[in-house]
């Protein structure tokens, strides 16, 4: 949403914002390598979670990837 101005999809998806409750690792990729490690109280804004994980932004980071859903909270 906040690039809606920049950047044209045919639809966009306003981020569910999640906290990180456990240390999680950020993977590049559904099941790809480590990016970052995520720790407890961090903002996670999911865009979408399917199965195990949830792919989003690291808020505070500004990096993209997955995390287990099983490690965020409302």
């Amino acid at each position: 949403m906040r690039l809606a101005d920049q950047v044209f999809a045919p639809h966009y998806a306003a981020p569910l914002p999640r906290r990180v409750s456990r240390p999680v690792p950020l993977l590049a990729g559904r099941d790809g390598e480590p990016v970052a490690e995520l720790a407890p109280g961090e903002l996670f804004e999911v865009l979408e979670i399917a199965g195990d994980r949830a792919w989003g932004v690291a808020a505070d980071r500004g990096l993209v990837g997955y995390v287990d859903a099983g490690a965020l909270t409302a």
